[in-house]
């Protein structure tokens, strides 16, 4: 690996010169080999060797740095340069919130191969050295959280520095397994306007993640700042919730015809105010460019109602925000770790609207790395784990780290179980099923006598509605109850992987686990009248959907969350952990009215009130803006925060009706749940075997059910009358009366 003396904050240069051994014509393949401490983007002979950003992406790194592989025979010549920026990205990127800067390393470093094969035999290796030259670059300051400045002045410049070696562990490298992170889209403002205080606000009309490229011309030294924030508070940007996060990029310009694009960072924004642009900007002067982890759209969802449309539409938003590199709790503020409670109970949506399985294949992989590596077994709650690296908590600090929490926890089970349901892949739930049994052994040494998980620190249901905004881990469900329903769901799939996996005795031990477990939280936390300790929507919920009571005390438990739904006027009443999970229950128990006036309530809090607000996105906060336009006075208020959106997988699932019978959707099971106040709602899926579709429409009283089955598969169809039906690839209709349900 090569490493050079600049200023910490600046990206640097390296270039190499080398000839080819042999004619051009005589080529056979050449690959590039490359990894970085930092981000780099490569280039060869003036062309990027690929669409990547921000290479190698974020993982633990301690233990496994992602190496790309990229074919470049297209890209040599006789003569040839190598090319490579080199940013600060998570490595040197003084990541954490509330005052923290954790780094992996003081230094950047690069290291490549390019191996070049030629007709004859031949091997041309061509490697990273000392030999190679390094310069100051164009960006004098690079930062994910602050931004990037850029001085066109700096151009063609070559201030040269030198390079010297640096040690690295090969042992570390491991080939790159998660999509790379590329451009997506292009917007262009769709307001241009001037604000209160001076400057020129441009809205590009949606939350999106990325940066703003732009064109200039002006006198050399002229500085244009671009401020980004996701809502306007007054008027003017709301910077507040960003925290420390200065999402400030700077642009100089050379006094010619300037282009800029700050690629070695990246801002969650609708808003961008710009100073210092000389003359009028016009909207052919810049756009918006949108960045994300290379995915591919799998899922679709619509209905009669345009506001659960525009609420789908920001769940897939939000996924492709904080679907970069890693799966984000945010993409804005001074945070943008990898929280390992909101993919757990976000994953089956995830892998609805996107194919996700590399990309949670790979951080699934940083997870039990972490964990393994965490001196206690316990499942960090983020991954990569850069918290280790932060001061002990101190008096009434959240401990972030050592000790196992449901949910968050959790995650190393319920998102290879999301995996499975969705693609069925025996290979990958082999390489995940480590995770899982560090994770449950370190909840089994952290039971109490009576086999409770009612001991230790628990995030409990996170930002309930009626925790004050200052306080979000008060909650009204107990968490001894939600955390030990949570260890019979991670049990109950420990015990079926081990089984498919071929471990008897590890099925053995979490089936009995799982039954020792749900015995405990009936015994002690559910009445015989079917109630359960707290009595809140939370509880009822996680017990129906993971299956804890028996059928008199689960019907008694549906009534019971019924109950409560209506006496909250049909407002949520659920934080992270419950939400995924409430109108799945309702829907379980036969309350389908409940679930849908839940889920069509616009009053704060519901999923549509944000909608209402315009929200493009899913927010952190049930009101992260309040009614009166002024943002929460929360820490936490994202205004892109995927968790409260897995109710997407409810509507994927249930509403429209498609649900994988067998792994992988090897077969498919039909069965739509139509309720009161939607007309109509589709669906369809790309799975292995085709695209699945399947939908309703209501026409007077009687219900036209339409389901698309690939050929070569079969479908379970089960109707809400009660009929079932088995059938093969086509197009099929159904009809039954509604009142025959």
């Amino acid at each position: 690996m090569i490493t050079c003396d600049a200023e910490r904050s600046a990206a640097v240069v390296f270039t190499h010169f080398f000839r080819l051994d042999r004619d051009a014509a005589q080529v056979r393949s050449a690959r590039l080999r490359a990894t970085a401490h930092g981000v780099y983007e490569a280039c060869v002979n003036g062309r990027p060797v690929s669409d990547a950003l921000l290479s190698p992406g974020w993982s633990a790194y301690e233990w496994r740095l992602p190496v790309s592989e990229e074919r470049v025979d297209h890209l040599l010549e006789p003569e040839n340069t190598i090319e490579v920026r080199l940013g600060n990205g998570w490595w040197r990127g003084d990541l954490g919130f509330t005052g923290m800067r954790l780094n992996y390393g003081s230094e950047l470093g690069f290291i490549a191969e390019l191996e070049v094969e030629y007709a004859d035999g031949h091997v041309q290796r061509v490697g990273t050295g000392e030999r190679w030259r390094a310069h100051a670059s164009d960006t004098v300051e690079n930062n994910l959280y602050d931004g990037q400045r850029i001085d066109a002045r700096l151009r063609g410049t070559r201030q040269s520095l030198p390079v010297r070696r640096l040690d690295v562990d090969r042992s570390r490298f491991v080939t790159g397994v998660s999509p790379a992170v590329t451009r997506q889209e292009v917007l262009k403002p769709r307001h241009i306007s001037v604000l209160p205080s001076g400057g020129t606000l441009v809205d590009f009309g949606q939350n999106l993640v990325g940066w703003v490229r732009m064109r200039a011309h002006g006198p050399a030294g002229t500085e244009i700042v671009l401020r980004h924030a996701e809502v306007l508070s007054e008027g003017e940007l709301a910077v507040r919730p960003l925290r420390s996060a200065k999402a400030t990029d700077t642009f100089v310009l050379s006094g010619g015809d300037d282009a800029f694009e700050p690629t070695l960072t990246f801002h969650g924004f609708r808003y961008v105010e710009v100073s210092g642009y000389p003359g009028e900007l016009t909207a052919d002067d810049l756009e918006a460019v949108v960045v994300h982890s290379d995915l591919r759209r799998t899922g679709n969802f619509s209905c009669s109602s345009s506001l659960v449309n525009q609420l789908v539409e920001n769940s897939v938003r939000s996924q492709k925000g904080n679907f970069l590199a890693l799966p984000t709790d945010c993409p804005q503020r001074d945070e943008r770790l990898g929280w390992t409670g909101d993919i757990a109970v976000y994953a089956p949506t995830a892998c609805f609207q996107f194919d996700v399985a590399d990309f949670l294949h790979g951080w699934l992989l940083d997870l039990e790395t972490e964990t393994r590596h965490s001196g206690t077994g316990a499942v960090p709650a983020v991954v990569p784990d850069v918290l280790k690296y932060a001061p002990p908590p101190g008096p009434g600090d959240l401990p972030m780290r050592g000790v196992p929490t449901a949910v968050w926890a959790d995650a190393a089970v319920w998102v290879p179980q999301a995996l499975w349901h969705a693609y069925g892949d025996r290979d990958r739930l082999a390489a995940h099923y480590p995770g899982m049994v560090l994770h449950l052994e370190s909840v089994v040494a952290a039971l109490s006598d009576s086999g409770l998980w009612d001991q230790g620190f628990q995030w409990g249901d996170w930002l309930d509605p009626d925790a004050a905004p200052e306080r979000p881990s008060d909650a009204k469900a107990d968490p001894g109850v939600v955390a030990t329903a949570c260890l019979v769901r991670s049990a109950e799939f420990a015990a079926e992987a081990a089984e498919v996996l071929g471990h008897a005795e590890d099925h053995r031990r979490w089936t009995e686990l799982a039954a020792r477990t749900r015995t405990a939280f009936v015994a002690h936390y559910v009445a015989p009248d079917g109630r359960i300790r707290s009595d809140c929507a939370t509880v009822y919920a996680l017990a129906i959907r993971f299956g804890l009571l028996d059928d008199r005390r689960r019907s008694a438990a549906g009534a019971r969350l019924a109950e409560i739904v209506r006496e909250s006027g049909h407002r949520v009443t659920t934080g992270f952990i419950g939400t995924p999970y409430v109108t799945w229950a309702l829907t379980q128990t036969g309350h389908v009215e409940d679930a849908y006036r839940l889920l069509l309530q616009t009053e704060c809090p519901s999923w549509l009130y944000p909608v209402t607000m315009g929200a493009t996105t899913i927010w952190e906060r049930w009101d992260s803006m309040l009614p009166d336009g002024t943002v929460n006075s929360g820490e936490m208020t994202s205004f892109n925060h995927y968790a409260l959106g897995a109710v997407a997988d409810w509507l994927y699932q249930a509403v429209a009706g498609i649900r994988p019978a067998e792994p992988g959707y090897a077969r498919i099971r039909l069965e739509p749940v139509p309720g009161p106040g939607l007309e109509w709602a589709r669906a369809s899926l790309e799975t292995a075997g085709g695209t699945v579709e399947c939908g309703w429409e209501r026409h007077g009283d009687r219900m036209h059910v339409r389901a698309v089955v690939p050929d070569g598969m079969h479908a379970d169809v089960v109707l809400p009358d009660g009929s079932q039906h088995v059938v093969g690839g086509g197009i099929h209709t159904f009809v039954y009366e509604e009142g025959d349900r």
